[in-house]
């Protein structure tokens, strides 16, 4: 039984020993690290230390001049567009007033009446007054009519055969659209025109017969 208990405590020694020695050796390796650092930093000269404190200097200058500019740039669009959802909303007065008008117009029971005339002025001058706002706040309505389709102005919701315009052209406007400063707040709804079916295939025949010419 002691025996055992001797042979116990020997191990537990032996144990301790190697864990005590594990540690020394792990000491000895991360001192050794750092004399390795401290060594290279004492091996640079003077002025390699201080290219090395401009280097960082410089690096830390340009992300500061970085973040000012991106600042800036935030600051201008906040102040330039700080608007723009409002006045995209603002454009459904005009759309309301227009519709309004257009259902006071076709309703024959107001037909040629003198409140009708009246309130249609009422809603002009209203209309006038928005359009003249939004202006000053460089909000303008997008030239639409007659004019070739431009993708990034007009969307083409309809083709409407018609032979005497070039095809493409803007011969329809079923809702406005606007811009604010160089910023498109809602595309101009149109119907563009195309040729007639009729007019593709005269000009198909024609150019067969010039073709057996």
């Amino acid at each position: 039984m002691e025996k055992e208990q001797n042979q116990k405590t020997d191990q537990n020694s032996t144990d301790n020993i190697q864990d005590n020695k594990s540690e020394i050796e792990s000491e000895k390796k991360n001192t050794e690290s750092q004399e390795e650092v401290n060594k290279e930093v004492e091996d640079k000269s003077p002025e390699e230390k201080i290219l090395e404190l401009e280097d960082k200097l410089a690096r830390t200058f340009a992300e500061m001049e970085n973040q000012r500019r991106r600042f800036e740039k935030e600051r201008e669009e906040a102040f330039e567009y700080g608007g723009f959802s409002f006045a995209k909303e603002a454009l459904n007065l005009i759309d309301n007033l227009e519709r309004s008008k257009q259902i006071l117009e076709n309703d024959v029971s107001l037909k040629n009446s003198d409140a009708l005339k009246k309130t249609l002025d009422h809603l002009d001058i209203i209309k006038k007054d928005l359009i003249s706002t939004f202006s000053k706040n460089h909000i303008k309505e997008i030239e639409s009519l007659n004019k070739k389709l431009d993708p990034n102005f007009h969307q083409a919701m309809m083709e409407i055969e018609d032979d005497e315009r070039e095809p493409g052209t803007i011969i329809q406007v079923i809702q406005k659209g606007f811009i604010i400063k160089d910023r498109l707040l809602r595309p101009a709804l149109v119907g563009v025109s195309k040729k007639s079916t009729n007019k593709d295939k005269k000009d198909e025949e024609n150019s067969e017969k010039s073709k057996e010419k």
